[in-house]
């Protein structure tokens, strides 16, 4: 009994003409996964949550309940904090851009989207002010002067660290639905 989804030799259906394959382009979408290190730090901050709420329970079996509740809030925030990290990103729809920051989220409409483009600049190495020679996916703007903008994706992020292959598909995603929608 063949298995067509294990094998090559199933018919592939016609390529569509769009370059973009999400049937529906109103969700928003992450264009690249979340990278090792921002899987990684948000893992030993789950870790570090169930230590947090192993002692909430230690505590409110010690009899002491308003402790507890506060350790258990301490918890919650934490995994709060992680599922957050999770979802920084670049995000795109057939809306706009959206850029998901740890505390702040943009969007941009696509009406306001003059290009997006890859440029060889100094960036933020993992967001510290220390800069290292990269590149990064940048967002020219109606509506501001690109100075006033900040890169959307850089190669020195959390999520794409050491991985310049992995940048360069996720820039191209981004560009591919930059051109697409920002026609019409």
């Amino acid at each position: 009994m063949p298995l067509p989804f294990l094998t090559a030799d199933r018919t592939f259906e016609a390529a569509s003409e769009s370059a973009l394959p999400y049937d529906d382009r109103d969700r928003w979408r992450r264009p690249y996964r979340p990278g090792p290190w921002r899987v990684g730090l948000a893992a030993l901050w789950l870790l570090l949550a169930s230590f947090v709420m192993f002692a909430a329970v230690l505590t409110a079996l010690t009899g002491s309940l308003s402790s507890a509740g506060t350790i258990l809030g301490g918890g919650l925030l934490i995994i709060v904090g992680a599922l957050r990290l999770l979802r920084m990103g670049v995000w795109v729809s057939a809306r706009g851009l959206r850029q998901v920051g740890f505390l702040t989220t943009r969007t941009v409409p696509w009406a306001r989207v003059v290009s997006v483009r890859t440029v060889q600049q100094p960036v933020r190495w993992l967001g510290l002010p220390r800069t290292v020679q990269g590149q990064a996916l940048a967002l020219l703007r109606k509506d501001r002067a690109p100075a006033d903008t900040p890169p959307l994706l850089t190669t020195h992020t959390l999520d794409f660290l050491g991985r310049p292959a992995a940048f360069d598909r996720a820039a191209d995603m981004v560009e591919a639905w930059a051109a697409e929608c920002g026609r019409g």
